[in-house]
Formats: C-alpha cells, sequence, structure tokens
C-alpha cells in the first residue's frame, strides 16, 4: 500500500517510466479533452475542486499518474491500493485514517484504486459510506466499462472521465522528454531511430513504451565514440516479438475490428476467423472481442436464430473464466457461428426508430385500460377498466390497443423472412390482422 505521493526517484532500481513520471499537470502528456485550458478536469483541480470520479481507459493512458498529480495539487494524503491484492480489511483501514485526517487535521484523503474492476461487490460496498460522506475522495482506475465492472450504487456517486489511447505524436514527445529528462539517459548519446516501429509495438501504451525504450537502449551497444544507437532491431529482441502493426488504441485498432464485425454481419466465417487471429496476434483484449460479437448477435443476427445471443454471452463468460491463450478456441467457435446464422437486424432498427419517436414526440399518457388499479380511488378513475387478459383468450391472444393513442397502429417491429424470423413474421400476421409486418 502506498501511502503517500512518490518522491521523485532517481535510483537506477526504478524502471524508466517510474523515473520519468510526471508530477504536474503541464509536465502530462496527452487527454487534452480533460486537461487542456479550460477543460472540465483540469478547471476542477485548478479550483481545488477534487471529485471522486473513475479514470476508464487503455493500460498506460496515464490514470495513475493522473490520479498522483490531482492528489497532489489538493495538498491531500494519498493511499493507493491494488484490487488485485487488497481487501476489505484494507479499504476500512484506509477509510479509518482518512476519518482522522478530516476530523483531527482538517486535511483530505484520496483513495487510489487500480484495476477497481477488480474488486468484488462486498469491497465496493465497503467504499460507498465514506464516499458518498467525503470521507475519502476516491479515484477509480479501470481499463474495463465502468457500466459493467463498478456497482451502480458506487458509480452514481462518482464522476466517470473516459482517457483516450496516446496518439503517435504524443508517445513521440514522451520518448522524447524521457531522453532530456530522464537522469540516467540525459547524460548519454543515445539516438532513437524507426520510433513508429516502437511505438506501434508498444500498443499505444506509455509505460509499455518507456519500458522498452530502455530495455533496448540497455541491449544496443555502445560504438567506439560513445554513442549507443536502437532502431526495430533492439525493439524486437526488447519486445520478443516483431513489428506488428496493429495499434490497440489507434486507427489500425479500429480498421481491424470493424473488418471482424463487418465478415460476420457478412457471413464470411473465414475472413471473420482470419481477421480475429490478426488481434490475438497483436495482443488484443479478448473480452474486447467477445463483447463485440454479443452486441453484434443482438443487432445483426437477432431473431433469425434466438438462441446466437445465447450462445455469444455463454462465450463471453468462458473467454472471461478462461482466458489466453484457449479463449482463441471459444472466441473462434462463436465467431464462426455468427457469421454462419442468417440475419436480421429488425430488433435493432425497431429500439431505434421507438427510440426517434419517444424524443420527437410528445410523451402521451399511458391508455386507462392499460394501468394497475391498487386502489378504490384508481378504479373510481378508470385505471384498468376494459383491459382484456391475454390468457383468457384464445391462442392466448386479444388484440387490444397498447401503444398511446397519438401511435395507435404504428409498427416499429417488422420481422425478416430469414431463420427462426419468418415464423415470427407469420405468427403476428396471424394475430395482427389490422397491422400487417
Amino acid at each position: 500500500m502506498d501511502l503517500s505521493l512518490s518522491p521523485e526517484i532517481h535510483a537506477s532500481g526504478a524502471p524508466l517510466a517510474e523515473r520519468v513520471r510526471p508530477r504536474t499537470l503541464d509536465d502530462f502528456v496527452g487527454q487534452e479533452h480533460l486537461l487542456g485550458p479550460g477543460k472540465p478536469l483540469r478547471v476542477l483541480l485548478e479550483n481545488d475542486q477534487l471529485p471522486s470520479m473513475i479514470l476508464w481507459g487503455p493500460p498506460g493512458t496515464g490514470k495513475t499518474t493522473l490520479a498522483r498529480i490531482a492528489a497532489g495539487r489538493t495538498e491531500a494524503e494519498f493511499f493507493q491500493l491494488n484490487a488485485v491484492s487488497s481487501g476489505v480489511k484494507d479499504v476500512r483501514e484506509v477509510i479509518e485514517k482518512a476519518s482522522a485526517n478530516r476530523d483531527r487535521r482538517g486535511r483530505r484523503t484520496v483513495l487510489f484504486i487500480d484495476e477497481i474492476h477488480r474488486f468484488n461487490k462486498a469491497q465496493q460496498d465497503a467504499l460507498l459510506h465514506s464516499v458518498e460522506d467525503g470521507i475519502v475522495t476516491l479515484i477509480g482506475a479501470t481499463t474495463e466499462n465502468p457500466s459493467f465492472e463498478v456497482i451502480s450504487p458506487l458509480l452514481s456517486r462518482c464522476r466517470v472521465y473516459v482517457l483516450q489511447s496516446l496518439s503517435g505524436e504524443h508517445l513521440d514527445a514522451i520518448i522524447d522528454r524521457a531522453l532530456r529528462s530522464d537522469p540516467l539517459l540525459a547524460t548519454r548519446r543515445i539516438s532513437v531511430s524507426d520510433r513508429e516501429s516502437l511505438i506501434l509495438l508498444a500498443g499505444g501504451d506509455a509505460r509499455m513504451l518507456l519500458n522498452g525504450l530502455e530495455t533496448a537502449i540497455a541491449l544496443a551497444p555502445e560504438s567506439a565514440g560513445g554513442e549507443i544507437r536502437v532502431g526495430q532491431k533492439e525493439y524486437e529482441e526488447a519486445f520478443q516479438r516483431k513489428y506488428v502493426r496493429y495499434d490497440k488504441g489507434g486507427e489500425e485498432h479500429y480498421n481491424t475490428i470493424s473488418a471482424f464485425i463487418k465478415s460476420m454481419r457478412g457471413s464470411d466465417p473465414d475472413a471473420a476467423v482470419y481477421w480475429l487471429a490478426r488481434m490475438l496476434d497483436a495482443g488484443e483484449d479478448p473480452t474486447f472481442i467477445a463483447r463485440r460479437m454479443v452486441i453484434l448477435a443482438s443487432e445483426d443476427v437477432g431473431n433469425a436464430v434466438p438462441n446466437a445471443l445465447t450462445l455469444a454471452t455463454a462465450g463471453f463468460t468462458a473467454v472471461s473464466y478462461v482466458g489466453m491463450p484457449e479463449a482463441r478456441i471459444i472466441l473462434s467457435q462463436v465467431a464462426v457461428f455468427l457469421a454462419s446464422c442468417p440475419k436480421s437486424n429488425a430488433s435493432y432498427t425497431a429500439i431505434e426508430e421507438a427510440m426517434g419517436d419517444v424524443r420527437a414526440k410528445p410523451q402521451e399518457p399511458v391508455p386507462l385500460h392499460l394501468r394497475n388499479a391498487p386502489t378504490g380511488l384508481m378504479k373510481d378513475l378508470g385505471y384498468g377498466a376494459s383491459y382484456k387478459y391475454a390468457h383468457g383468450f384464445r391462442q392466448n391472444f386479444v388484440e387490444q390497443q397498447y401503444l398511446p393513442d397519438g401511435l395507435a397502429g404504428k409498427t416499429y417491429y417488422r420481422p425478416t423472412e430469414n431463420g427462426e424470423e419468418k415464423n415470427i413474421r407469420a405468427r403476428l400476421n396471424s394475430w395482427w390482422k389490422k397491422k400487417p409486418r
């Protein structure tokens, strides 16, 4: 447990990423949408108004660094826990010290929890009261969508700030800063070529970039004139893999996942498996791939094969349980199944059209016959009157109005003739003769 802001670290035992970690907002590289002049997080920090927050973004984008800078600007005592190695006991110890800080010293306490998505419900519950009362200011860092991984009561007490992957320009600037400011490198003559290879091998992760650079420098021979030249050969030796044109946070990342999704949508299992292999070989997070397939199972397959969503969800769970390298088999099974399914986006277009009407049209009242009538007054007002109970009719169906008056007869869901939806379409048409699909 790190109980305070780290001092300047110049010892040779500390990795380069730690030695050159920014200590001020002016030294911080990237995240201009949050920290640029007049941007929300910078304004809050400059006005000494540090809220509890969740920092969500890919690895190496500055979540830990930003938490430390934020705590330093408010002169708060800083505690750091790692969700992998900490438990409820550790959380409560910090809360006790935070209470003493506030009550006896009038000092703020910042609790930074790295990988907060790995905290279970009980661990997250232990934070609720102290966060709500302001005993601690919580800064959680996560690479996973907090909507899925952080319990709703805690999430509602925090602001969520999304950190973006660092661009090539950002990472290039970080290399220059490291060579210039690190006390162990600044005194040496170091030439760094083939920077694009180094940047892409790092996958948008500044920590990986710097530590890989440091290893590459250690592997490079020093010339008779005292110069150290590092390039692609040293980078590949340092990272123990060849240059792959795939940046997990950059354009190639989005291009490849797009090709993967469109191959499944286009019913080409061979192309889907190829793009899947490209992503896995480049180190893509398998749960990210699995999550995208869950979305596709509903958006593009839908009720043409209703159990596609079940299989995709089971695949996501299995990938989370198993991990790599075996997860590649599960991902392949789900991908080829979804690519081979008949397709329908009728559910997707239905909700999009309905959402459009909800936003564009007046919010009409629920028809009286659809309302519950738990009290006598409500019954007297006509709540529930004339409602027809479907199970009291043949085939458990009775035709009555369920939409508001202004939308009566509107059709949103239009099943296709593909797969199981052909049967769904015929069944709905046989029931709702007045509004054929």
